[in-house]
């Protein structure tokens, strides 16, 4: 009985976050963390490891479909990476001095309102609009803003790609497809070196957890990089929008549960 409840919230776990990843650049912590410390009683740090651990594959497959598609900005993400990578591992060492009440609870309104945002005020800016930004504000802006994301992704497992997704969007101008592969290239590794330092530091996982949520956020992240790269901006925008609602209420309503 225990094992298929395992199988049954990992599987649901991982399709929010699948469909987070694939759409929108989404963290898996977001969705993955709260449903295994809410359903399987785990420890909110070692969940936020295994959450970081599914978002590799996922995140990896997803930039490897948007990049196969040219929606994909691989030199300018390049400088933002660097600072998250760094900023990424200082966050999570200061994850594990902190109470585990406090992980988990600072992306659920952010998620929410996110989607709202692309609902209301869909990013409509063309590959051509993107061009004009100078190489030198981006270059700034992307150090700038590394720094308090790669921080956000380490310290709490959220919050990285959605605050990746908003800046490269409305801070870099990004087109949305452009900004979900650049953000999802980017969190493939700002996920890596976050679930590398939380199993060093914390110890190792529950490795039947941690399988089966690999495997079902990289099946739906798949899915939903495939559908993403073949919509219209304007769909894009309303189900992105739509998935980030969705996974704020759902977010919020765990951690009531918590």
């Amino acid at each position: 009985m225990i094992t298929l409840v395992t199988i049954v919230v990992t599987f649901f776990a991982g399709m929010g976050a699948g469909l987070g990843t694939g759409f929108a650049g989404l963290s898996a912590a977001a969705v993955i963390s709260p449903m295994l410390i809410t359903f399987l009683g785990m420890d909110p740090y070692m969940a936020v490891g295994i959450a970081l651990s599914s978002d590799v594959l996922a995140s990896a497959v997803s930039a490897y479909t948007y990049g196969k598609n040219k929606n994909l900005d691989v030199k300018n993400g390049l400088i933002m990476m660097v600072t998250v990578l760094c900023f990424t591992v200082v966050g999570s060492y200061v994850s594990s001095l902190v109470p585990s009440a406090t992980m988990g609870s600072f992306s659920v309104f952010m998620t929410f309102l996110l989607g709202i945002k692309f609902i209301v005020r869909p990013v409509m800016t063309t590959k051509e609009t993107m061009q004009g930004v100078s190489a030198k504000k981006r270059a700034v802006q992307s150090i700038i803003c590394g720094v308090l994301i790669g921080f956000i992704c380490g310290f709490i497992g959220a919050g990285g790609g959605m605050m990746m997704l908003l800046i490269l969007t409305s801070v870099l101008g990004y087109e949305l497809k452009t900004a979900v592969g650049t953000s999802v290239f980017i969190m493939a590794f700002t996920a890596f070196t976050g679930a590398a330092s939380h199993f060093a530091i914390g110890g190792k996982p529950d490795w039947f957890v941690l399988i089966l949520c690999i495997a079902f956020t990289l099946l739906w992240a798949r899915i939903a990089a495939v559908f993403a790269n073949k919509a219209s901006a304007k769909t894009l925008n309303r189900v992105t929008g739509i998935v980030l609602v969705i996974l704020g209420i759902v977010v919020f309503a765990f951690s009531l549960l918590s």
